[in-house]
């Protein structure tokens, strides 16, 4: 594996900033395999190497990967001026390493958020090439019918003339109000609630389940986060 310089692997672990990790050597309270380190600029291998501050070891990461169960009412932004942000419900640590929201969920949408530092692998499951799958969870106003179904998996031009990629529409249930899953492999603007609403169905509760083999820990309140699990990074990478 490619190493890393000190100061980021450091700051990887969120607890000081790489200004800070610099202040930390200078002042000889960093030890990089049982030496005393003497520049941010040394690299190591994040996999192998054993680092310590103030004697204390420290467990390293090259990514930081985060579950997020989102509630309602919060905006999938690092900052926004109009109200509390995803990043607004992490702890500092995570804050200060500088993940950001993978794609984006409408304000008052739920469900599964991944928040990385990781912006490669972040390009890659937005890349409508990659062909990700995104399962959300729907209740809607209205009977959805066979021909919904249809409609979704031949792909739908929108009345404003956005063309959406076939889909897939899987009614759970049937009646004044149904209930359904809707599989897309693109992520446009409310894509979701436009899309059934051409149908005249509109969305009235909306929850995204899953981003590829990623699937949301349903023991996560809304609000809550975990960090991945190696299983699930690996998944991630599939």
């Amino acid at each position: 594996m490619a190493k890393e310089r000190l100061d980021k692997l450091i700051a990887s672990t969120g607890r000081w900033s790489r200004r800070e990790v610099k202040n930390l050597v200078r002042e000889g309270r960093v030890f990089a395999d049982g030496q005393l380190a003497h520049s941010v600029e040394e690299k190591y291998d994040a996999d192998t190497c054993r680092i310590s501050v103030n004697g204390e070891a420290l467990t390293l990461r090259r990514h930081t990967y985060v579950m997020l169960h989102k509630p309602a009412g919060v905006l999938s932004a690092t900052e926004d001026g109009r109200g509390r942000t995803v990043l607004d419900l992490l702890t500092p640590e995570l804050r200060k390493i500088g993940v950001f929201p993978v794609g984006r969920l409408d304000k008052d949408t739920e469900g599964l958020l991944l928040l990385t530092d990781d912006g490669e692998l972040a390009h890659a499951l937005l890349s409508p090439k990659k062909h990700v799958d995104k399962v959300y969870y729907a209740r809607v106003t209205g009977r959805l019918v066979p021909e919904d179904c249809a409609a979704f998996a031949a792909g739908m031009t929108l009345g404003d003339g956005l063309e959406c990629m076939p889909a897939g529409l899987e009614i759970l249930s049937a009646g004044e109000e149904s209930e359904c899953l809707v599989t897309l492999r693109e992520g446009k603007f409310h894509q979701v609630k436009r899309m059934l609403a051409a149908r005249g169905k509109p969305v009235a509760y909306l929850k995204r389940l899953s981003m590829g083999a990623l699937r949301l820990d349903e023991t996560l309140a809304p609000g809550a986060f975990r960090l991945l699990t190696p299983e699930e990074e690996g998944l991630l990478r599939q």
